[in-house]
């Protein structure tokens, strides 16, 4: 098998309202696009033809594309944005742009990936998949990488459950993301500042769907609320746990089981203290203590009105 990927120069300067498929097509010859091909085009130039350009202060417009924070470290704020994405900023750049004006991620970059694969189908008669792209960090590694924020017409999640391998294992949970894998693909070829927000990925026609049907889109790559291992930056879930508001739970995820409970507690030095006499300060502490815990996995106190009484709890309502 083998790749390629090519990044053409020539896209102009986009604008809102320029008609970003003739743009992008105008830049590809007659041979650059064919059947099975995959076009990969950057947010940046989806939202500006899409009029996502907006005058302001940077980080009021955070906070209006945001969801809900889940990370600060400084001036710096990953958050969970109105796309479910989680990212820096929520995707707001103030780069390649007017000082004074930000450009915002497309209203909906499924349906914008829809609209250009079926402009490319009308106007040059070929079956592509579309990706569009912006750039997130990892949280475990350094640098960021493209991954994909919108995609029509491709194959975003190849599930390997159940086959087996050479040494015939069984494989339970592979699952590549390859639209992320052809998003990170395509940006070494286009570069960060080479002014080529589109290239072709040729290779990978397996993924390709059949015309007409364009498939859940990257946004089937987006875990639920609450079943991200890490809903919360570390700090931030102390934070959400002291202040056990209800609103905060989701991102927790749901209640665990009974015994799980009851070894969280336990590593918390609480379950182990229980039945020692301790005096009443002591044991307001120690249910302080355990309602935080109990809050972080989904559980809740069962208030008894007496404090001599053992601790008692119950998987909270969602």
């Amino acid at each position: 098998m083998s790749l390629t990927v090519r990044a053409p120069e020539g896209v102009p300067e986009i604008r809102p309202g320029d008609d970003l498929a003739a743009a992008l097509l105008g830049a590809l010859g007659p041979d650059d696009l064919v059947d099975g091909d995959v076009l990969v085009v950057t947010s940046k130039v989806v939202s500006k033809a899409e009029g996502r350009i907006e005058d302001g202060d940077r980080e009021a417009w955070i906070d209006a594309e945001t969801d809900r924070l889940v990370a600060r470290r400084g001036p710096t704020r990953i958050v969970r944005n109105r796309l479910g994405l989680t990212m820096a900023a929520a995707g707001v750049d103030a780069s390649n742009v007017e000082q004074g004006s930000v450009v915002l991620l497309p209203i909906d970059p499924d349906a914008s990936a829809r609209r250009l694969r079926a402009a490319v189908a009308e106007r040059r008669g070929v079956n592509v998949g579309v990706v569009i792209t912006d750039t997130a960090g990892r949280a475990w590694r350094e640098g960021q990488t493209d991954i994909a924020i919108g995609a029509a017409g491709l194959t975003v999640l190849e599930s390997f459950t159940g086959r087996v391998d050479a040494h015939g294992n069984e494989l339970a949970v592979t699952a590549p993301a390859v639209a992320d894998e052809i998003a990170s693909a395509v940006e070494l070829a286009q570069g960060k500042l080479g002014s080529r927000p589109c290239a072709v990925l040729r290779g990978r026609a397996d993924l390709v769907l059949a015309p007409g049907t364009d498939g859940p889109g990257a946004r089937a790559l987006i875990r639920a609320d609450g079943a991200d291992l890490f809903g919360y930056g570390a700090r931030e879930a102390v934070i959400q746990a002291v202040a056990s508001r209800p609103a905060a739970r989701a991102p927790f995820g749901s209640a665990v089981g009974a015994d799980e409970f009851v070894a969280a507690l336990s590593r918390a030095g609480i379950a182990a203290q229980a039945a020692t006499p301790v005096d009443v300060r002591t044991r307001r502490e120690r249910r302080a203590a355990a309602d935080i815990v109990a809050f972080a996995h989904g559980w809740e106190s069962v208030e008894t009105g007496d404090l001599d009484t053992d601790l008692r709890f119950r998987p909270a309502t969602p």
